[in-house]
């Protein structure tokens, strides 16, 4: 034992930017993407005083209730439906995520979803690799325009803006649903214009799901509200599975209520709901919207932000920059 305060990392990142830590803590880094069970996290979280960790690791009361020096907790992702916030703070211990790092990288591939989902580009290419292409038919794959046509939105955060302001060079109208309205200088910004949830769905040619997965947000997205949406309608979901009734969208698409869909989350992941895989019409990525080196290597970055600043190291010493319960340090101050 070295005395400094010890930091777990639950699955490999980038060991240059976990070295960081290496100064002020004694790291535990695994070095396999491993699924712990309930009872094998409560023991990691047991044995430090902060923690890193992914949208697989459930951390909620009972992984902690015997992890009396954790002070921490650091997610390596912006949503965080993986942590019980509510029992974190009762019992005084930080949430962190790693907030607009992976802002532009999740719209782009937003965008490729979209555009593959239209072009009907997962379908051809599996249909080439087969051995079924002898020759091009003129009427043969076609899918549809985004020119002219309107992009909704609904969950107008910062990726969702990132998402709406790539509209223009599609030559695309953008109608949003959230919350609460955007500052008018934001919708100027992103050429935006708020709508309730039931002209959303009536009006989108392609409606985009950014919104984060709540209580109030499950299933935002079921039978009933595939059921107002255009027929020729294209569903993009890069938010996070249980937003959208996984069954109902299969059942739409195969029956052509929907023309399209792509998914890059889905519930119960990383199972995939046996429907969807049947299906031609939908794209199914697994999970990857914020896969590319910078954006993975920004989200470590910060998350060891979070932890350095809480214990007074690093850029940010004192104020860690992406809390998500920042009302704890009132009653349990930073170390």
């Amino acid at each position: 034992m070295t005395g400094k305060p010890r930091v777990w990392i639950s699955r490999p990142t980038f060991p240059d930017v976990e070295a960081r830590l290496d100064p002020h803590f004694e790291v535990a880094a695994e070095p396999e993407e491993i699924v712990f069970s309930s009872t094998e996290l409560a023991a990691k979280l047991a044995a430090c005083d902060a923690a890193i960790v992914g949208l697989k690791e459930r951390v909620g009361a009972a992984e902690i209730a015997g992890a009396a020096n954790l002070r921490i907790v650091a997610n390596l992702a912006v949503g965080y439906d993986n942590l019980d916030l509510a029992a974190l703070t009762a019992a005084g211990i930080l949430a962190s995520n790693t907030a607009d790092v992976l802002n532009e990288s999740v719209a782009d591939y937003t965008w490729a979803l979209l555009l593959g989902a239209a072009r009907r580009m997962g379908a051809a290419e599996r249909w080439l690799r087969a051995g079924h292409w002898h020759g091009t038919e003129f009427k043969g794959w076609l899918g549809l325009d985004t020119r002219g046509r309107t992009l909704g939105i609904l969950g107008m955060g910062r990726i969702g803006q990132a998402i709406a302001r790539r509209a223009a060079g599609f030559g695309m109208q953008v109608i949003y649903h959230n919350r609460s309205t955007l500052p008018q200088a934001v919708e100027h910004e992103c050429a935006a214009r708020y709508v309730d949830k039931p002209a959303l769905l009536a009006q989108s040619d392609f409606l985009v799901l950014a919104l984060p997965l709540t209580a109030e947000s499950r299933h935002a997205i079921g039978a009933t509200e595939l059921a107002r949406m255009k027929p020729t309608a294209v569903l993009v979901n890069i938010a996070r599975g249980g937003v959208v009734d996984d069954a109902a969208l299969a059942a739409a698409l195969a029956e052509r209520r929907l023309a399209a869909a792509a998914l890059d989350v889905f519930e119960g992941e990383p199972d995939v709901h046996p429907a969807l895989c049947a299906l031609d019409n939908v794209i199914l990525s697994p999970h990857i919207a914020s896969a590319t080196w910078d954006t993975r290597r920004a989200m470590t970055a910060m998350a060891v932000d979070n932890v350095l600043a809480l214990f007074g190291h690093g850029p940010h010493a004192g104020h860690p920059p992406s809390l998500l319960n920042p009302e704890v340090l009132a009653v349990r101050p930073a170390p």
